[in-house]
Order: structure tokens, then C-alpha cells, then sequence
């Protein structure tokens, strides 16, 4: 009889244990990659280089969606290092084009784009 209550015993704290662990789980999905980013930013690349002219479309599209996609703090901070990490890998970008280039997609960002950016301080 005390084998079968020590065995029940276990049961429940398993169960309890379980149960903790699936209240206190994060309810976020996946973070973003810098392959996400990257990929939904390269139809910017040639405009930023380029000096101006009109927006592509392709680029807008892909700033909204990646505003859209970066919910959380540390989502707009991997971004943010993405974003910085792969503008400094490319020659030519223009950054006072890609400052002024979310208000031009209409996406409002709390910071500006920069070289110098510190991303752990963007919230």
C-alpha cells in the first residue's frame, strides 16, 4: 500500500511539474533570423545605394513587414544588429537615405538608422 502511494505521489509532481512549466513557458514565436531580415530587406539595397529616387515598392513592403514582425524588445534589437551588421558589409550605402527611409514606407521607428547605432538600447 505505501508503494502505490509513493508511486502516486510521483505521478502528481510530475503532473504539477509539467504544468508549472507550460504556465510559466514565454508565449512569443520565433524570434527573427538575420536571414529573415536580410532577405525581406534586399529590395532596399539598390535604392540605398543609388542616391534617391522613388522607392521600390518591394522595399516599403519589406520594411512594414518587418516592423509588423519584431513584436518584442529583443526582436527590434536582433534586427537592429542584422540590419547594422549587414549595411556594414555592403560599400556605398547612403545612410541618410536609410534614415529617412521607414518614414518614407510610413513605419514610425523610435530611433534612427545609423552606423553608429547602439541596437541593445532600442526598445
Amino acid at each position: 500500500m505505501a508503494r502505490s502511494s509513493e508511486i502516486m505521489v510521483k505521478k502528481v509532481a510530475c503532473v504539477m511539474v509539467v504544468m508549472c512549466m507550460v504556465v510559466v513557458a514565454p508565449h512569443s514565436e520565433a524570434a527573427i533570423t538575420c536571414g529573415t531580415v536580410v532577405s525581406t530587406l534586399a529590395p532596399c539595397i539598390s535604392y540605398l545605394k543609388s542616391g534617391g529616387g522613388a522607392v521600390p515598392a518591394g522595399c516599403c513592403n519589406g520594411i512594414r513587414s518587418l516592423n509588423s514582425a519584431a513584436k518584442t524588445t529583443p526582436d527590434r534589437q536582433t534586427a537592429c544588429k542584422c540590419i547594422k551588421s549587414a549595411a556594414g558589409g555592403i560599400s556605398g550605402i547612403n545612410y541618410s537615405l536609410a534614415s529617412s527611409l521607414p518614414g518614407k514606407c510610413g513605419v514610425n521607428l523610435p530611433y534612427k538608422i545609423s552606423p553608429s547605432i547602439d541596437c541593445s538600447k532600442v526598445q
